[in-house]
């Protein structure tokens, strides 16, 4: 995975991963998003974030100001301006609740509340490559942390899954 982007920023810097609906090109968001990122400021001061885009579905945006020194309105007034451009480019983030998997067809987002009949129906198993859009760091991706079996996230402990199997 290019994380070319995120060069210039240490491990500890602050991590959002979020999941488009619908796939989309790091060439159509690139204007408003950088223009976004550029003009990302609160009660004086800037701050300094990359972004990159995963298998054209996922958002990471990194920012090594926040890992010190939290800001939930400067946190919110970025998500809201995603938000605005993914509307404006006719597509939209998934609910953050959605669990993100990598199946034969595909990354998809399977809705918290089927995540039951989902794992009854066989849909998912514990093998089942999920998506951990939960990553808090910038070192959690570059150390391969945003793949893993289902098992081994908190659907497996809940359900007692085991990582054999597969979709």
């Amino acid at each position: 995975m290019p994380l070319s982007s995120f060069a210039a920023l240490p491990d500890d810097a602050r991590l959002w991963l979020l999941a488009l609906a619908l796939p989309t090109e790091s060439s159509t968001l690139a204007p408003d998003l950088d223009a976004l990122l550029d003009r990302w400021r609160h009660k004086g001061t800037q701050y300094h974030a990359a972004w990159i885009l995963l298998e054209n579905r996922i958002l990471a945006i990194a920012e090594p100001t926040l890992a010190a020194e939290p800001s939930g309105c400067a946190i919110d007034g970025m998500l809201r301006g995603v938000k605005q451009i993914t509307a404006k480019l006719g597509t939209a983030l998934l609910d953050p609740q959605d669990v993100i998997v990598r199946s034969l067809d595909g990354i998809r987002a399977i809705p918290r509340p089927e995540l039951e009949a989902r794992l009854a129906d066989g849909t998912l198993d514990g093998a089942t490559t999920v998506l951990d859009l939960a990553l808090l760091t910038l070192g959690d991706l570059r150390g391969g942390r945003l793949e893993r079996s289902l098992a081994a996230t908190w659907i497996g402990r809940k359900y007692k899954l085991a990582a054999a199997g597969g979709m």
